[in-house]
């Protein structure tokens, strides 16, 4: 009888970095690609409030750049406001994220990250979904075809927009009625979103002598339109359709679980068209536009 040696797993590689540059290229490497330039500009933004090395960070100088941001505000004139919870958030997440790889590769001593608790969010989810008809006037008010399909596309699809300005024509397949796209998201993992027949028609149809590699949706200069492009294209839809200012690409993902929702759609199958991780997070649509409360049932309406 042969004799068969088990081969041992090969234990993880540990990762050195020279400086602070190369840890956080290092780190940025692991994100997905259309996450990266939000998470290099937050911390940008944190290496130049603190302004010293990363070994020589405490948990005070998290402290006070937390305290920052609270403070902090964006915009101009009458738009002129406090970042939001969400922003926050997202900032200090970063930075626990980049200390967390520091720490686990051995370039810094200790994760004084890990004892910062991110600020608490009021869920306001309700206030982020767009009625059906607020989306209707988005779509027939918008002059552009290329972005009435963006629009649609986002709505219809329930994808992030990094998903959908970073497909191209080879995630599309045709089925027998309509088609469907692949898309790539969060962490590397992909999923096949089923498409109505009129926005596979007109989808095909604005493909004129595109190749299976270029992107679906090309800027005026020729390149694949980027996510702050296609946040622009719907801000001004969204103005121009007199909806909430706030509106972005993400209102569509929340409106489109949420309607699905109400039409009938049962919670795995918006879980998966999402890409959720788990059946808890799809579960917040239900609570965000409840179908019954209590209060219905009191003496004083």
């Amino acid at each position: 009888m042969a004799d068969i040696t088990l081969r041992q797993p090969e234990p993880e590689r540990i990762v050195r970095a020279a400086d602070d540059d190369a840890l956080i290229d290092l780190w940025l490497e692991r994100k997905p690609m259309g996450t990266r330039s939000g998470y290099s500009t937050d911390i940008i933004e944190f290496r130049d409030f603190v302004r010293v090395q990363l070994r020589r960070l405490t948990l005070n100088d998290l402290f006070d750049f937390a305290a920052y941001l609270s403070k902090r505000e964006v915009g101009e004139g009458e738009r002129r406001r406090k970042l939001s919870i969400g922003t926050q958030q997202r900032k200090l997440s970063a930075v626990k994220s980049l200390l967390t790889f520091g720490h686990k590769t051995g370039y810094l001593p200790l994760n004084v990250g890990a004892a910062l608790d991110l600020p608490k969010k009021k869920n306001d989810l309700a206030n982020r979904i767009l009625t059906e008809e607020d989306i209707v006037r988005m779509i027939t008010l918008e002059p552009n075809p290329r972005n009435q399909l963006l629009i649609r596309l986002m709505y219809v699809s329930g994808g992030r927009v990094s998903e959908v300005v970073g497909a191209a024509w080879r995630d599309l397949q045709e089925r027998e009625t309509g088609g469907q796209i692949t898309l790539f998201g969060k962490g590397g993992k992909t999923r096949a979103v089923l498409l109505p027949e009129k926005t596979w028609r007109d989808l095909q149809a604005m493909r004129n002598e595109a190749s299976e590699t270029d992107p679906l949706f090309i800027s005026e200069k020729g390149s694949r339109l980027s996510r702050s492009q296609a946040w622009r294209i719907v801000k001004a839809a969204a103005k121009r359709a007199g909806v909430n200012w706030d509106a972005s690409p993400h209102w569509f993902r929340h409106s489109h679980a949420s309607h699905a929702i109400e039409r009938g759609a049962k919670l795995p199958v918006v879980r998966d068209t999402l890409g959720h991780a788990s059946l808890s997070v799809t579960n917040q649509y239900i609570h965000a536009r409840p179908e019954e409360s209590s209060s219905e049932h009191l003496v004083i309406q």
